[in-house]
């Protein structure tokens, strides 16, 4: 496929009204009951990038906020801060501060007094290892945690072709991948976080989130498949020949409207029991 990959702002701008749409409106109910109503809510966002948690679940959640968008890059973090949200459902004052700092290495007092904490497309990012810290330092805050988008392998394309099963199982081998940190989660992370939130008490919600893209979505559709083919043949390096003549096709069903892609993830609300 032609032409430069974009940034990961860039990425993260493009994919931002998909994830919007997609994410478990349901969760945020349950949510919105657990919370404080006699003084400000105090929210811990891990792995912020630019923002887009905040700028989506803020405005759904009642009273006076105060955030904290926790991201170890501080490009992000000031695209975060410069686009934060300014007012809750009921039009109150939401306040952003945030911390730049590897969210997997936490300190144990970092969210002390948290009334929820929240990610977004992290999950499957995560070793073993890194999952299991990330749900002790949650669990130990002792209130609601909401992660939404994480990726759960399932991905179809409208309509089939023979190769992209293939594709998707190279691709998912790829997101379980060895890395300096350890092997990688992928689309095994929900069921792992599930089993170490239950684990350490917390009652789990699960609900399915997924991408519904069409050729209103050709942008986004043109990164996500660049990446999801990309990361698939450096994993299989023989699938490569195959690809070319392949996504030449997808792109031409996409530019004809003929094409739509469902991307997989899940949404995860764990609370104290």
């Amino acid at each position: 496929m032609q032409g430069p990959a974009l940034t990961f702002d860039a990425w993260l701008r493009l994919r931002e009204p998909a994830d919007a749409a997609a994410r478990a409106s349901d969760l945020v109910h349950q949510v919105s009951a657990r919370l404080p109503t006699e003084r400000v809510v105090r929210v811990h966002d891990l792995g912020c990038g630019s923002g887009s948690m905040a700028r989506w679940l803020a405005p759904r959640l009642p009273g006076p906020q105060r955030w904290v968008l926790h991201d170890r890059d501080s490009d992000l973090l000031a695209l975060a801060a410069d686009h934060a949200p300014v007012r809750a459902a009921d039009g109150a004052p939401v306040r952003v501060k945030t911390r730049c700092g590897d969210i997997t290495r936490l300190s144990d007092d970092e969210l002390t007094g948290a009334d929820l904490v929240t990610a977004s497309a992290l999950l499957d990012m995560f070793t073993a290892d890194e999952l299991d810290r990330f749900v002790a330092t949650c669990t130990d805050a002792g209130c609601p945690v909401l992660v939404t988008l994480s990726v759960n392998g399932q991905v179809r394309l409208d309509p089939e072709q023979p190769l992209d099963a293939a594709l998707g199982d190279a691709f998912n081998a790829h997101q379980r991948r060895v890395t300096p940190s350890g092997r990688l989660l992928g689309p095994d992370a929900v069921g792992a976080a599930v089993a170490a939130f239950t684990a350490r008490g917390h009652h789990v919600e699960v609900r399915p989130s997924p991408w519904l893209l069409g050729p209103a979505d050709s942008d986004l559709v043109t990164e996500w498949f660049r990446g999801w083919v990309g990361a698939a043949t450096e994993q299989r390096p023989e699938l490569a020949s195959d690809v070319t003549p392949y996504a030449e096709r997808r792109m031409a069903e996409l530019a004809a409207g003929q094409l739509s892609v469902t991307v997989g993830h899940d949404d995860l609300l764990a609370q104290p029991a």
